[in-house]
């Protein structure tokens, strides 16, 4: 139910029959979200300072990021309305950019330095800009122009972060070229030039150099690009923009998998916090028109994952965006993520841009595929399956390929962030990212365990096959303070809203191995049930997590059970995470298979133990489902 203080328009059944929004609904949202900040304003609104924790770049950083990011949302507002906005609204941004670089003001913002915050905030300011442009800088002052063009000329021949933040300089130095500002073509050209390097295929990139894949190869890798097109104008792109719309149209083609029938994108990788922004590539493909998507299902996934959050009270009764998922859960955020960070959130209402009789408003909405049918979908670029099931809605991501480290051979080591280095993710579930949480590393998580306790990681991930319902890949199990590596080897195949994962495992005699399955969340405690070979975690919800061993798992009664945490989830402050355990490993080989269930249906363990076949004979693993169907792992 939408909450009270958003006052959102009536619901169009009609024309949208399966969530009831329209671009009134976009419009209305937009417009509550401007007007929380004015409390939180500087005098002359060149920065917002918003109540949280603050980041690690600074309460002046962080307030100039409160302006960039609205300022965003603000621009796709007053151009979709083409200036026919609240004049107030002009007006308040038109301040803050006279304010902000001014440097005796009292509220000007840092100076553009290498890899600086600002950098980020800066491309905001530039693509605000250029969208507004008949309405607001055409209208500035001569003196202010000159002023914001010298602000942004801290980018020429800077160096940025050698990941998505090539693209602020690329869009920044773009921009003044566009007002005939001095900039560098070799910059802007270095830029598009590195993303190649990074492009996978498929319409995959990796977010810089490693197997980096999350949700900002669709709102930073495959957005900027286009937008910089946009600046450059029909004809000025050298036919980059044409090999830019052929890559997110590859991308979108399987892009709506990851939504969850009540509008949840699966919850992997960093920066979630940004929420609405996860829709911005799917408006990109509508506005540049490389959409392989019918215009009913572009609004769909993008409204649906709109009110799914407006539904559990985002934004807040302030109208504010917090740092979390839902409400405020810090745990699964980012040391860089400040008050202001979750309005990046602003990129998900690009489809603002898309003028009112554009398909994309005016078509009935169409479906998800999990809505429509059972799904399978093989990622092999990023390592990724996905299956959804139709009769609970839920997608789940399978993650054999994506961990977010450095080259190997290269300087900085590798790192197990819980965002990345799950074997499960979800549109239903989070991973445990309080810290106590994320060093037993239980939920999604095969782990050998040292004789006190200590548990391995999973860091650096090797694919090494994806196609159909089948991946694997392999990883080294190292423990904390060592550099010892035990090798395992792990193969997950679907079927419906189950997972088998096969592992082959390598470990130290004396070392236990513990499978965790999804940790499930609520606000009130799971409840938790447990039997020979089998445990879960079940929602009062319905919302169940269970683990059965198959193969190569203890029968006693510690063999099997739930870990209980508090305050470690986006999801809810309760959380369970069922788990198996082996102990005593002899040392050398050994094969371990369990059926992994995330699903709002009625489990019964016990009987899944007995429907489903497993037989292995050396390292070869062969499963028997109930219809009789088999899979030799």
């Amino acid at each position: 139910m939408t909450p009270p203080h958003l006052a959102l328009p009536p619901a169009d059944r009609v024309r949208s029959p399966l969530t009831g929004w329209t671009r009134a609904h976009w419009e209305a949202l937009a417009d509550r979200q401007l007007q929380a900040l004015v409390p939180y304003a500087t005098p002359r609104f060149a920065q917002y300072r918003l109540p949280g924790r603050g980041s690690w770049s600074g309460v002046v950083s962080d307030g100039l990021e409160g302006f960039a990011r609205s300022f965003l949302l603000a621009a796709f507002r007053i151009a979709g309305a083409a200036g026919d906005a609240d004049p107030a609204l002009v007006e308040r941004y038109a301040l803050g950019l006279t304010a902000g670089t001014d440097r005796d003001s009292g509220e000007a913002w840092p100076e553009l330095t290498d890899c600086s915050q600002q950098m980020v905030e800066a491309a905001s300011i530039a693509v605000g800009l250029h969208e507004t442009r008949p309405w607001l800088w055409d209208r500035l002052d001569t003196a202010v122009r000159e002023r914001v063009v010298d602000w942004l000329s801290g980018f020429v021949g800077a160096r940025t972060w050698d990941n998505n933040w090539r693209l602020f300089q690329v869009v920044a130095e773009q921009f003044l070229a566009s007002v005939g500002a001095p900039h560098r073509q070799a910059d802007i050209d270095g830029g598009l030039d590195r993303i190649e390097d990074w492009y996978r295929g498929d319409g995959w990139y990796s977010d810089g150099d490693g197997r980096n894949f999350d949700y900002y190869i669709g709102w930073a890798l495959h957005l900027y690009p286009l937008l910089w097109a946009r600046m450059a104008g029909p004809g000025h792109d050298g036919g980059r923009g044409a090999v830019y719309r052929e890559r997110l149209t590859r991308f979108l083609a399987t892009y709506p998998h990851f939504f969850g029938a009540d509008g949840a994108p699966v919850h992997q990788g960093r920066s979630l916090t940004y929420r609405f922004a996860a829709t911005a590539p799917v408006w990109m493909g509508a506005l540049a028109d490389c959409s392989p998507l019918a215009p009913g299902l572009t609004r769909r996934l993008a409204s649906g994952t709109a009110r799914h959050f407006v539904e559990r009270g985002v934004p807040d009764e302030r109208g504010l965006l917090p740092l979390g998922w839902y409400g405020t859960h810090l745990p699964s955020t980012q040391a860089y993520s400040g008050p202001a960070s979750p309005y990046w959130a602003s990129k998900g209402f690009l489809g603002l841009l898309l003028p009112a009789d554009h398909p994309v408003w005016t078509d009935r909405e169409l479906p998800l595929p999990v809505e429509e049918s059972d799904r399978y979908t093989a990622l092999p670029r990023p390592g990724w399956l996905l299956h959804g099931t139709r009769h609970d809605g839920i997608v789940r991501l399978v993650n054999h390929g994506s961990d977010h480290n450095p080259v190997e051979d290269t300087e900085g080591p590798a790192t197990d962030d819980p965002h990345y280095a799950k074997f499960g993710y979800s549109t239903a579930t989070a991973p445990e990212t309080a810290p106590r949480a994320w060093e037993r590393a239980v939920d999604g998580h095969l782990a050998l365990l040292a004789p006190d306790g200590t548990a391995s990681r999973r860091r650096r991930i090797h694919p090494l096959a994806c196609a159909g319902r089948v991946a694997s890949s392999r990883h080294d199990a190292c423990f904390p303070g060592t550099e010892d590596p035990y090798p395992i080897l792990t193969t997950s195949a679907l079927y419906g809203p189950w997972e088998i994962r096969a592992h082959r495992v390598r470990a130290p005699a004396g070392a236990a191995v513990r499978e965790g399955g999804y940790a499930v969340a609520d606000g009130t405690p799971p409840q938790v049930e447990r039997g020979p070979g089998w445990a879960l975690a079940r929602t009062e919800a319905g919302l169940t997590s269970a683990v059965v061993g198959l193969h190569g798992w203890g029968a006693g009664p510690e063999a099997a059970d739930a870990v209980r945490e508090v305050e470690a989830n986006a999801y809810g402050p309760h959380s369970a995470t069922p788990y198996l355990l082996a102990g005593a490993h002899p040392g050398g080989a050994s094969v371990h298979v369990t059926l992994v269930v995330l699903t709002r249906d009625d489990v019964r363990p016990w009987a899944l133990k007995e429907a489903i076949g497993c037989v292995v004979r050396g390292d070869a693993v062969r499963v028997t489902f109930p219809d009789g169907e088999e899979l030799v792992l």
